[in-house]
């Protein structure tokens, strides 16, 4: 039976935000449009089928129970140094910017998000980005925006997704991964802003999305949407300039 733990290269107990990292990177150099050959694709093909079993609690908790008589965890022993509180007891932004990721990838979701949300309102210039490699930020700061939209912060996680993208236009990072990574982000724009945001937001982010080289349809969506916010707001001359950029 494959160990799909060692296909993947993550320790037994890693937590799902490390299996999709890792299943990434494993990605990226296997597949054969990257190869350009089609040597790899058994591998390919079993680096795929350890992230869907392992991606998937109830697959993952019977691939262990099958796999695994007994699964050996290693603790620190109490008297070790613990990054976690050593974070935690500190105030300066990097070292909460650490613990927000340090969170995030230690199955501690909703303290990373709610550290974060206080950053930000705490910290007018508070950022991420500048604590992190640009590899790392794109990863867990991904991985952060789906947090955020699970927990209704649709603002956010869009300004973190157009951070991202931003990023990839000047340095391909996710290559297979980047339309997911549109894709993402188009859906909250189509179905999270529009009568979800106050208008003034909702149109920061139309008007930020303008700007992510989407496509003209998508383009003409994010102005029929200003157009309505303008309208709302009782700005008319702005809704009909909107409008008249529809082509």
């Amino acid at each position: 039976m494959i160990d799909y733990y060692k296909v993947l290269g993550v320790r037994q107990n890693a937590t799902l935000a490390e299996i999709k990292r890792a299943y990434r990177e494993k990605v990226k150099n296997l597949h054969p449009d990257v190869t350009g050959t089609h040597e790899s694709s058994a591998e390919f093909d079993s680096v795929v089928q350890a992230y869907r079993v392992l991606s998937d609690m109830r697959q993952r908790s019977i691939f262990d129970e099958s796999f695994f008589i007994k699964i050996k965890r290693s603790y620190a022993n109490a008297d070790s140094f613990n990054y976690y509180e050593w974070l935690s007891a500190r105030d300066d932004e990097e070292s909460r910017a650490k613990l927000i990721f340090y969170t995030l990838m230690h199955q501690k979701e909703d303290e990373a998000v709610s550290e974060f949300k206080r950053m930000q309102m705490n910290h007018a210039d508070f950022s991420l980005k500048k604590w992190f490699t640009r590899e790392d930020f794109m990863d867990y700061g991904y991985i952060l925006a789906e947090e955020l939209v699970i927990r209704g912060e649709f603002y956010d996680a869009f300004i973190l997704l157009e951070q991202i993208i931003q990023m990839e236009y000047s340095y391909h990072y996710f290559h297979l991964f980047f339309e997911d990574v549109l894709d993402f982000t188009l859906s909250i724009l189509r179905k999270n802003i529009d009568g979800v945001l106050p208008d003034e937001l909702a149109l920061d982010v139309f008007e930020r999305a303008l700007e992510l080289d989407f496509g003209k349809k998508h383009d003409n969506f994010f102005f029929e949407k200003m157009a309505e916010e303008y309208t709302r707001i009782g700005d008319d001359f702005a809704a009909k300039v909107c409008r008249d950029a529809i082509g």
